[in-house]
């Protein structure tokens, strides 16, 4: 049988329907199960049948949300989390323990930059930041107990490609593990297993929900790799709520629809600043000028809903220009139906020191805008009448 695509699969991968045979998958709201008989109860704590036990452990709703992704990333099997965060940490945290080293690259979210350097070296876990992009870096930092690569490609917020299949290709040659942060690009802009990753993780609260409802995370991998992460979450409590596991199995429906209006606008709007006189610099990943280009034309469908620019002016600038923002919202989120602006620097990366962000090209000046699905035309004029307020 030919293979359903993307949107189909979103759509119709369902839990199983109840006996009242409803057509869209009710809400689970219930922290435990009831077990047929001892015998049962045993052979279900004994995992030697399959069903639920305690939803810390699984749940209809988040099993189907999860399902679906893996569907839509090539992945064997996943789990989903609390929060975006609780996925980044189980994600390195179950595959290193004292003594052991990660290599990750210098462009990641501020929180999982305060994991690399502040969390994990308490236990005795040591890093190694890398400059993405250049290759040699990731061979030179590996060490004798070197277990898992980390990166984001995009980055958040400077937007670097990162060259996913070589990464692995060295990672692999030192038998070491691959994670990939996903998020900006989704299961339906790209897959890096399919380029070798091992471990995809997500946050689901950007654009996989898309209208900003919600918290959530996942991570996929094979069925070996998700036993690990599997022990972690069990013991430690990240469980996704069964809402919110059923808010973002329903929101997977739209994910082609909206990642498609979202890189349509991006793309324009990537267009508009590369005209205007007061800014340098634009970074979108399927404008010619990004020196990632033509690697995101292989790695991403499209280049997606993030847009980042520089004003003239610098941080003065930039604070005129949000200040002055009707429309678009003011927000340290992203991946939302309302377009979006935030100020890296002051906001989601205030806890790196200004040499850190400068070595990860996040200036003063620097703004990340989350392009939305309204009209662009309107977004476009917003953004216009702020930027003749800024100057």
């Amino acid at each position: 049988m030919k293979d359903k695509a993307f949107e189909t699969k979103a759509i119709r991968h369902q839990a199983e329907r109840t006996n009242h045979r409803e057509h869209s998958v009710p809400i689970f709201a219930t922290s435990s199960y009831i077990f047929e008989d001892a015998e049962h109860a045993r052979a279900l704590f004994a995992k030697e049948v399959e069903g639920n036990v305690y939803s810390r452990y699984s749940n209809p709703n988040n099993d189907e949300f999860v399902q679906k992704l893996c569907l839509l990333e090539g992945a064997e099997t996943g789990i989903a989390t609390a929060s975006g965060m609780a996925a980044m940490f189980i994600s390195i945290a179950s595959f290193v323990k004292a003594g052991d080293h990660v290599v990750a690259s210098r462009s990641v979210f501020g929180s999982t930059h305060q994991i690399l350097t502040q969390l994990l070296p308490r236990w005795g876990i040591g890093y190694t930041y890398v400059d993405g992009i250049d290759l040699e870096q990731w061979e030179q930092a590996i060490t004798p107990e070197t277990k898992l690569f980390f990166l984001e490609t995009p980055s958040n917020p400077g937007l670097d490609i990162l060259d996913i299949k070589s990464i692995a290709e060295i990672a692999h040659k030192h038998q070491i593990l691959v994670n990939v942060d996903n998020c900006f690009a989704t299961p339906y802009l790209q897959n890096p297993i399919q380029f070798g990753a091992d471990i995809v993780t997500h946050s689901a609260t950007k654009f996989i929900d898309g209208q900003g409802r919600t918290l959530g995370g996942a991570v996929l991998a094979n069925r070996e790799l998700i036993d690990e992460v599997m022990f972690l979450s069990r013991h430690t409590g990240p469980a996704m709520s069964p809402f919110n596991g059923w808010v973002l199995s329903k929101s997977l429906e739209t994910l082609a629809v909206r990642m498609d209006r979202h890189c349509e606008n991006a793309t324009k709007l990537a267009e508009y600043f590369l005209n205007h006189p007061n800014i340098p610099t634009v970074r979108y990943p399927h404008l010619e000028n990004h020196p990632g280009h033509e690697l995101a034309a292989i790695q991403m469908k499209k280049g997606g809903g993030i847009v980042t620019f520089e004003l003239e002016g610098g941080l003065q600038s930039g604070q005129k220009f949000l200040d002055h923002l009707n429309m678009i919202s003011l927000s340290s989120n992203l991946g939302d139906s309302r377009t979006i602006a935030t100020h890296p620097a002051s906001t989601t990366h205030s806890k790196l020191s200004e040499e850190e962000r400068e070595a990860v090209g996040i200036s003063p000046g620097l703004i990340r805008i989350s392009v939305g699905l309204e009209h662009i035309e309107d977004i476009i004029n917003d953004i216009d009448q702020a930027l003749d307020q800024s100057f």
